[in-house]
């Protein structure tokens, strides 16, 4: 039976295609396609913009902490029926946030939504692509971050049109019956937790072996313990908390500019756009490429967008900032989803990246909130702006200086052999 299985064309491919849905679809529990919701809820519910911004910190904040459980679920049970199980409950999560009547009903809402949708679905779409592929991870996790995030950028155009066309509790509803009626059959018919659920190999070569013996890596313990993780849990949160930021007041900030609301909007298509170049260009190389330099490169970019933010003016000068930090957001995010099955294996993936998905979530909570305070502080996002530049500039200290783990040379030699 085996034998036969083994025959069969490789299935790798496949769980590209619904590892890419499943993270396109976490978009009702993202930031760019929950903030079009904001001011229907602040309207309808009536209640201040600095509650509501509270409530979506509190959601996050306690959603992250259920993240590393969710990572050690994946490990022992598989993505697929951790998956499954996720789709259903964030399903459920859109149809409770849709029925909220006050501050507290849509603090719980968020809760669900990021916890199931940004955190744990995000997750299980990551892992179920380290885990098929060895050589060609970065460029085919690149693939899936690529289009997968160019879902998530482009949600907030038809939601915004059904909100119109009907209230914010209908594309509430709306999203979540498309999560469960796109992804749990994918997730129950024809997703694989690991090659060896079918018989075949990773990266369909023989020549990796078969079944969960060739997998091998750190277990979260010895990962934790390595500065180097740490760096590449600083990629991530650094990511996540200034697209938090930033996607949640870019109307303002670029207003402040000069820009009108339209013209600002209309700077998410460009972030998108170079989103997408970025994080493809990144997956062609990461596989080859120092994950030092990679790193250092993206993180000097970063700081550069920051500072872009400041002067942008009306134009092509306010889409050059727009292209900026849409490529760098998006190149984090897939530097940070290559490297880490690349030097710390796939065999405790999951737990891993429950770890770095905690913290990074944990981050993004206090974004928004926090650039809300400078801006009261300061009646402008100039000074918050500069500071920020700080940020990506010590981690790409931290990754030209921090040691890369030993198994880093295990997985380089695995990979040439």
């Amino acid at each position: 039976m085996i034998a036969r299985t083994a025959e069969r064309k490789f299935s790798g491919p496949r769980m590209v295609v619904i590892a890419t849905l499943a993270m396109g679809l976490t978009a009702p529990g993202q930031t760019a396609s929950i903030s079009v919701f904001i001011d229907p809820m602040i309207a309808d519910l009536g209640l201040g913009r600095t509650a509501v911004s509270g409530a979506y910190m509190i959601g996050t904040l306690a959603g992250a902490f259920a993240l590393p459980w969710v990572g050690r679920a994946v490990d022992r049970y598989g993505v697929r029926r951790v998956m499954s199980v996720v789709v259903v409950a964030f399903g459920s999560a859109c149809v409770g946030l849709s029925f909220a009547q006050n501050l507290v009903g849509l603090a719980f809402g968020f809760i669900g939504v990021r916890m199931l949708g940004q955190g744990a679905l995000g997750l299980c779409a990551a892992t179920l692509v380290a885990r098929w592929y060895a050589k060609r991870r970065g460029r085919v996790l690149s693939v899936q971050i690529a289009v997968g995030g160019g879902i998530i950028a482009l949600s907030p155009v038809p939601l915004e049109r059904i909100i119109a066309a009907s209230d914010w509790r209908t594309a509430m509803l709306v999203e979540g019956a498309v999560v469960v009626g796109v992804l749990l059959p994918l997730a129950l018919i024809w997703a694989r937790s690991r090659p060896a659920d079918l018989g075949q190999f990773v990266d369909g070569d023989p020549a990796n072996g078969r079944g969960s013996r060739a997998e091998w890596g750190a277990t979260r313990a010895e990962a934790v313990r390595q500065p180097f993780f740490w760096v590449l849990v600083g990629v991530f949160a650094t990511a996540g908390f200034f697209n938090a930021a930033i996607g949640f007041h870019l109307i303002a900030l670029l207003g402040e500019r000069g820009l009108s609301a339209t013209e600002a909007a209309a700077n998410f298509l460009p972030q998108a756009i170079a989103g997408t170049a970025a994080t493809l260009l990144v997956g062609s190389v990461i596989d080859r490429a120092s994950p030092r330099l990679v790193i250092a490169v993206s993180m000097l970019a970063f700081a550069a967008a920051f500072a872009w933010g400041t002067v942008a003016e009306p134009g092509w000068s306010a889409v050059g900032f727009g292209v900026v930090f849409g490529a760098c957001g998006n190149a984090l995010r897939a530097i940070e989803n290559g490297i880490t099955p690349q030097l710390f294996g796939t065999a405790h993936i999951g737990a891993i990246r429950g770890v770095v998905s905690g913290v990074t979530i944990t981050c993004s909570s206090f974004a928004p909130l926090l650039y809300s305070l400078f801006y009261a502080w300061t009646g402008s996002f100039s000074l918050v702006l500069w500071l920020s530049a700080l940020v990506p500039l010590a981690v790409m200290v931290g990754a030209l200086t921090a040691p890369l783990p030993r198994a880093h040379h295990e997985a380089q030699s695995r990979l040439t052999t």
